[in-house]
């Protein structure tokens, strides 16, 4: 990815066509006809997909079936989860060959590219595997002659030529991780049009915005927008590739054209003229409290709790601390990941002795809603203007996170879609 640095060439495109767009060969068919549709406009075409839908959570069950290799057959310290990837990577694999069939089918010049013939170059952790470097010289000569490029999503190769993958939604990452090797801008075709204010799910009156920045679009990721993987709004940060998320059911019109200003466009904030105080409400159910009550008021005392969920890699978000009934006492409340919170529960359970604490409480049954947007920077009024919406309601917020460009409160999960509803409406999203 060496020369993600230099001005994108618009006469390349990288397209990614996630599991629903794959499911099955009529969807192929139609992501064909994307993809012929930007290739008759004379662009140089790589494709990164995804398995069809479904296909990866049986590859998964079927490594399940298999069972974990026996005990002390492998030594100590090394990898047992490596031949799990090659098999959760052959569905990838499977939608590549088949739209590279596809496309020729269609007359035009087409073929598929594993990943460890680019090569995309990872680290060796099998299963969450990070990309390191993809070499663009060769995948971009093949397209500069007019061949149309087919690459599966989701995995890459280590430098000790074992295949990897990189975890849950990892097709985004790849995709983009292909564009910065190419200097080239990346469309990113999934079952939603684009990004919106909210979900629309959830509120009817949300709308699609025509440019989200970088930061936004990382906020918005992070805190519990399921449009993008947060590595891949993160890699195309860093590396400045423009991002384009549109919708994989539109058609090619008569003439084989596709809409100019379809989607949403990921990019720098200096490309966004008119920026919104907020642009997006989110809301992510994925959360646990866990509270430590009654632990010792020892100025190390948080220092060494939050080590010893660093040690056990549990990710920590809200933190309060508030004086407990009994003197020289606190007590200690954070937020983590649903799926964190039992495993952080019984680390600190057993430490109890340890650190010093009376008692710990988990709550699962929490919500975190955010407000986001760049104008946050140069406006005053913002966090009133969300406490006064959520008050109008009878909401109560149990703890509070911020960033230069976002407002975070975790409420009750009962409350959580009338704060989404109320929130979007205060700050006029409603009307955009």
């Amino acid at each position: 990815m060496t020369g993600a640095s230099q001005e994108t060439d618009r006469s390349r495109l990288v397209m990614k066509f996630g599991g629903t767009s794959m499911a099955d060969l009529e969807r192929i068919r139609r992501a064909a006809r994307i993809v012929a549709a930007e290739a008759a406009k004379g662009k140089k075409v790589a494709v990164v997909v995804s398995a069809m839908a479904g296909k990866t959570n049986e590859l998964v069950a079927w490594t399940d079936g298999a069972g974990a290799p026996a005990a002390g057959l492998y030594p100590k310290g090394s990898m047992t989860d490596d031949e799990y990837d090659v098999v959760v990577a052959s569905g990838e694999q499977v939608t590549s060959g088949l739209l590279a069939l596809t496309l020729r089918n269609m007359g035009l010049k087409a073929r598929s590219w594993m990943g460890w013939q680019i090569p995309i170059i990872t680290d060796d952790a099998h299963g969450r595997a990070r990309i390191e470097d993809v070499p663009g010289e060769v995948l971009g000569a093949s397209m500069d002659a007019g061949e149309i490029a087919i690459i599966p999503g989701f995995q890459g190769v280590s430098r000790s030529g074992r295949i990897t993958t990189l975890g849950r939604g990892g097709s985004d990452t790849s995709a983009v991780a292909v564009a910065a090797a190419l200097n080239a801008p990346c469309d990113i075709y999934t079952d939603v049009d684009g990004v919106y204010t909210t979900d629309p799910r959830i509120e009817n009156r949300a709308r699609r915005l025509a440019r989200v920045s970088y930061e936004e679009m990382l906020e918005m990721a992070s805190l519990g927008a399921k449009v993008l993987q947060t590595r891949s709004v993160e890699l195309a940060m860093h590396k400045r590739v423009p991002v384009r998320v549109l919708s994989s059911f539109i058609e090619p019109d008569e003439n084989g054209k596709l809409p100019e200003d379809a989607g949403t466009l990921i990019c720098d904030e200096d490309e966004i003229v008119e920026k919104r105080i907020v642009s997006g409400v989110t809301m992510s159910r994925d959360e646990a409290r866990i509270t430590l009550l009654g632990l010792s008021d020892r100025t190390d005392a948080p220092a060494d709790v939050f080590t010893r969920l660093a040690e056990a890699s549990v990710n920590v978000d809200m933190i309060v601390q508030s004086q407990a009934r009994s003197a020289g006492t606190v007590n200690l409340t954070f937020t983590t990941g649903r799926r964190d919170a039992a495993r952080a529960a019984e680390l600190m359970s057993s430490l109890k002795s340890e650190i010093g604490f009376e008692e710990i409480r988990v709550d699962d049954d929490v919500a975190k809603v955010s407000v986001i947007g760049v104008g946050m920077r140069s406006h005053a009024g913002v966090a009133q203007m969300m406490f006064r919406a959520l008050a109008d309601k009878g909401i109560k917020f149990q703890a509070i996170s911020t960033s230069e460009i976002k407002i975070s409160v975790l409420i009750e999960s009962a409350y959580a879609e009338l704060a989404v509803r109320a929130l979007h409406a205060a700050y006029g999203l409603d009307t955009l």
